[in-house]
């Protein structure tokens, strides 16, 4: 047996054990969802949640001052930004801005993984944002909210932490490019799937992180998926593909032509909303 097939087959036996460590949400993720779905929760009491941790504070007042909120005054504390963001977007916001404390690692071939999924990630999420913002201002619809949508680009390839903290534990025999990309690609998107379902996500995120690869999973109506695949092609995430998932998002009237997402005003969209993460 290949080392590469080895370590596949480390992995497939762990998840159909059920024996697979899978991540967990920061601490303070965690604090601000439980927080949110507290029926007698109220801006200040959020506000005196996300104080608890500094740099999650930082990027509240950050967002809240970005160009995505659309104001002109800008806020200088957390229950200010929290006032400005309001409840029901704070939940997938602070999950969202968090998310950051899980791609590290001390190996060296591993962490260089995780800090160039991270910076491709946020590169997915500003292109799925932009596109959504383009969608909205166009169609004027609003049933997709682009702090769900910050979320979920941010989570569609989550399948990768396990597979690269498998690789770490054995790091003189796996941690290899090589070996890493292969099973990244056969096996990320299941896994994603159990990691949405193990921090308690809908079947939406569960959706995205399992099948955003796979063009045959289609929505009936437009989706969070549709902006993440968007978003994917347009970070060369999936590259093979790229050209087949823009035709389908014009024929779902998701981007109304190419020349859009390479227009002056899309890129500034974008740009706005890789600042965030910053």
């Amino acid at each position: 047996m290949s080392t590469q097939n080895a370590l596949l087959t480390i992995l497939v036996e762990k998840i159909n054990n059920d024996t697979l460590v899978l991540p967990t949400l920061p601490a303070i993720a965690l604090k601000v969802r439980k927080a949110a779905d507290d029926p007698d929760i109220n801006l200040h009491k959020m506000g005196d949640v996300i104080a608890q941790d500094p740099s999650l504070s930082a990027r509240m007042i950050k967002i809240a001052n970005s160009a995505f909120m659309g104001r002109s005054v800008k806020v200088e504390s957390v229950t200010q930004a929290v006032t400005r963001i309001g409840l029901r977007q704070i939940k997938n916001i602070a999950t969202a801005l968090a998310m950051e404390q899980l791609f590290v690692s001390k190996n060296a071939v591993v962490s260089q993984y995780m800090k160039r999924e991270w910076e491709h990630t946020v590169d997915v999420v500003a292109n799925s944002m932009a596109t959504l913002e383009s969608y909205t201002k166009r169609t004027k619809k609003r049933d997709i909210s682009i702090d769900s949508m910050t979320l979920a680009a941010l989570v569609h390839n989550i399948g990768i932490l396990p597979i690269l903290t498998e690789a770490e534990r054995h790091e003189d025999v796996f941690a290899n490019p090589t070996f890493l990309e292969d099973a990244i690609e056969k096996l990320s998107g299941r896994i994603g799937g159990s990691i949405m379902k193990e921090w308690g996500f809908g079947d939406v995120f569960v959706n995205i992180a399992k099948n955003w690869r796979d063009l045959a999973v289609l929505p009936d109506n437009v989706s969070y998926l549709d902006f993440v695949r968007v978003g994917a092609a347009l970070s060369g995430r999936i590259n093979s593909q790229k050209d087949a998932v823009i035709n389908l998002a014009m024929q779902r009237n998701v981007v109304d032509s190419v020349a859009d997402l390479h227009s002056d005003d899309f890129a500034e969209m974008r740009d706005n909303a890789k600042l965030i993460f910053a």
